[in-house]
Formats: structure tokens, sequence, C-alpha cells
């Protein structure tokens, strides 16, 4: 069988292109439901963790150094460092430990 990347690429903007466009042309009258304004709310924040959080974890040489650069980088956000603290922390922390380990 025959593959022809340019058919493989108007199904992709195809589907893309009906992703974006049918909630828009669908759905006219702004949504009141409490509980569908708290999920699309938090789609953005779950997606972005869920792309992020495994790249976290297998970044590093090391299972454990990826962990306690997760852990520090959670203790420094919950504590109120900002993202650039953040940042330098997690990525010292991991530094480290594979430079010792």
């Amino acid at each position: 069988m025959e593959r022809n990347i340019y058919l493989y690429i108007v199904v992709m903007a195809v589907v893309t292109y009906l992703i974006r466009v049918l909630p828009l042309t669908l759905i006219r009258k702004p949504i009141k439901n409490r509980t569908i304004r708290s999920f699309l709310y938090y789609v953005p924040y779950v997606t972005l963790a869920v792309m992020t959080f495994p790249s976290i974890l297998t970044a590093t040489a090391s299972i454990y150094s990826a962990a306690a650069g997760l852990v520090t980088a959670l203790i420094l956000a919950y504590i109120g460092a900002s993202l650039f603290q953040v940042a330098v922390g997690a990525c010292g922390i991991v530094f480290l430990l594979e430079l010792f380990l």
C-alpha cells in the first residue's frame, strides 16, 4: 500500500480544524452550567500537567534525581517562590544529585 503524506496532512488539518470550529458553531449561548464551566476552566492546566509530568521523570539519567527535582519544585512553588526560583532550585538539586550519584 502506497503511503501518501499529503493525504495524512489533509486529514490531520481537517480533524484539527473541526475540533476548533465545531464548538464555536454549535455552542452559541454562554455556558451556564457550573460543572461544565469548572471543567472547561481546568482543562488547560490538566493538559499541561499531563504532558509535563512524564517528561520530568524521564529527563534525567536517574529516576531518583528526577523525583528529587520534582519534590523540590513542588515545595518551592508551595511556599510561594517565583517561577525562576522554582526552576533554578529544581535544576540545582537535579544537577547536584546527578553529579554525586
